[in-house]
């Protein structure tokens, strides 16, 4: 996660070169990111990407002989948040993208402020995952044993299923970020999950109710 005020240090996986290259004149145009390497291929991909350590990486569905599936199940320690950006993908592996931790599904039909604001928001720490896929995730669930939350764990849960930051939930809360960065930390550990989309994962499957 990256401070407010930070330039989003970003990488391009996607093997569609013209898409690629205009994205980055989009982005590098842009002094609130820098794109900081780029790739059409999975293998040289994965190994800059564990170098550089960006922000953000922004992935496509379909990396030729790969897909997104693939990049998130070797994804490099420090690689950051995950952004796929695709004209689609199957139902089924974007459930499973959720949870292997991917913080944000967008459109390539998008527009080019609808873009950079869902990068901003994943690099800020907020899921942006669609209600249809959230909802498949539901349906095709079964409840497991369940724990317990305090109520400031409910009110941290909830801001975070409004898809708010760190930031405007300490506003909210009228605390401090480290506070609610520690009380992440705890639900991360209650929940054994990893990431920010893997609680928003596990929450509307079986809190939803709770919250």
């Amino acid at each position: 996660m990256v401070e407010a005020s930070a330039a989003i240090r970003l990488y391009l996986l996607d093997d569609h070169m013209l898409f690629r290259e205009g994205l980055l004149r989009l982005l590098d145009a842009d002094p609130r990111f820098v794109v900081v390497g780029q790739s059409g291929l999975l293998e040289p991909g994965l190994a800059e990407i564990a170098q550089l350590r960006p922000d953000v990486v922004i992935v496509d569905y379909d990396l030729g002989e790969h897909t997104a599936l693939d990049f998130m199940r070797r994804r490099p320690p420090g690689a950051g948040a995950a952004l796929l950006v695709t004209a689609g993908l199957p139902e089924r592996d974007a459930l499973e993208l959720i949870r292997l931790g991917l913080s944000g599904i967008c459109r390539k039909e998008v527009s080019p402020d609808e873009l950079k604001a869902s990068i901003h928001a994943v690099a800020l720490g907020q899921v942006l995952i669609e209600q249809r896929y959230l909802q498949s995730i539901v349906a095709a669930s079964t409840a497991p044993d369940r724990v317990s939350f305090t109520e400031r764990e409910r009110a941290v849960l909830r801001g975070l299923l409004q898809g708010h930051s760190n930031k405007q939930i300490a506003r909210q809360l009228a605390s401090s970020e480290s506070a609610i960065k520690a009380t992440f930390q705890q639900l991360f550990n209650k929940l054994d999950v990893r990431s920010r989309s893997q609680l928003v994962m596990v929450v509307i499957q079986s809190y939803g109710d709770l919250i």
